[in-house]
């Protein structure tokens, strides 16, 4: 995923500038959130239900399952975390499968802010990312300038990706456009104070299992696109209810919708709760059925997990053996 500052087409920066007025103030954002087509609830389940439900051949599940594995932002974001777990972690990120050099490494390493310097260190030349949670992650209860110190000393560390999580409090009381500026803000804090020009790409976290209803799961996903956010993502995975497939086609037709009104492409995230090879290609599945395969790749979609990658390389060892190896064979994270 290139971390140039993006420079948008002439006609979707003219179809952007367009919709300047729909944040022009409160009311107008209010008006506009408020005036998206509602979800069908009933219709939605039953969308991602069935398209769970999809037959996946041997060969086209081998092709899913090293996707999938590409897709990973590897996490760790425990208040144990020390610089040997990380640089381990990192390891595995890179060579997931020591015994199998053809494994596709994983798209990002995840920890959390003070870790990023060791994580960056530890993955010099392998072309995998490193995301930091920020803005007081996981609650995002705090001061608009103590998230914009995190999210800048984490870009200053050298931070690929920042993955902010929204104040679901302001949002679900209605202070839609203290959200939209906070995100817009933050943005603006992932620009490189060093003169390149570049920045690190946004992930805004919704934590959909909060917002209570499928509505304000779209809302939020307009909302953050609206601020300037590169990547939309459901959950810290530090709540009961993370990721699921109903939330998730809500955000993948979001950024379908976002993409065809403004023609700008924003990329989507679950996260939590994904653990096993046959969760993984459901919404692989989901994602190619609601946006085609131009998102089906790690600069538009990614899976936030820890667990999720044994499972895959199980899988995997399984289609290229035909013997199940089970988790012995697999390091634990």
């Amino acid at each position: 995923m290139p971390t140039t500052v993006p420079a948008y087409g002439k006609e979707a920066a003219e179809r952007l500038a367009s919709m300047a007025d729909v944040t022009a103030s409160d009311g107008a954002l209010r008006r506009f959130l408020h005036g998206l087509p509602g979800v069908d609830a009933v219709g939605l389940q039953a969308r991602a239900a069935t398209l769970g439900t999809r037959s996946i051949k041997t060969t086209a599940k081998a092709y899913a399952i090293d996707l999938a594995i590409s897709m990973i932002d590897l996490t760790t974001l425990e208040g144990a975390d020390t610089p040997g777990k990380v640089r381990a972690l990192c390891a595995k990120g890179i060579h997931p499968d020591p015994t199998d050099r053809t494994t596709p490494k994983v798209a990002a390493i995840c920890v959390y802010g003070d870790m990023v310097a060791t994580a960056k260190e530890a993955l010099t030349g392998s072309g995998i990312h490193v995301a930091a949670v920020a803005t007081a992650f996981p609650s995002g209860r705090a001061s608009l300038p103590v998230k914009l110190a995190d999210t800048r000393d984490a870009v200053a560390a050298g931070a690929d990706e920042i993955d902010m999580v929204i104040d679901r409090g302001a949002f679900l009381s209605g202070r839609y456009l203290e959200v939209f500026e906070e995100i817009r803000q933050v943005k603006e804090a992932c620009v490189r104070e060093d003169g390149s020009g570049t920045a690190a790409h946004l992930k805004v976290i919704f934590e959909t299992g909060e917002l209570q209803t499928y509505d304000n799961v779209r809302r939020a996903s307009w909302l953050a696109m609206l601020a300037g956010a590169d990547f939309i993502k459901t959950s810290t995975g530090k709540v009961a209810v993370n990721a699921t497939p109903p939330v998730t086609l809500v955000l993948l037709e979001a950024v379908r919708d976002f993409r065809a009104t403004t023609g700008v492409q924003v990329g989507v995230k679950p996260a939590g709760g994904i653990r096993t090879s046959k969760d993984a290609i459901k919404y692989l599945v989901m994602v190619n059925e609601t946006l085609g395969d131009e998102w089906l790749s790690p600069e538009w979609f990614r899976f936030g997990a820890s667990s999720l990658l044994n499972d895959l390389l199980m899988q995997r060892q399984k289609l290229s053996t035909g013997r199940y190896s089970g988790p012995d064979y697999v390091t634990v994270d």
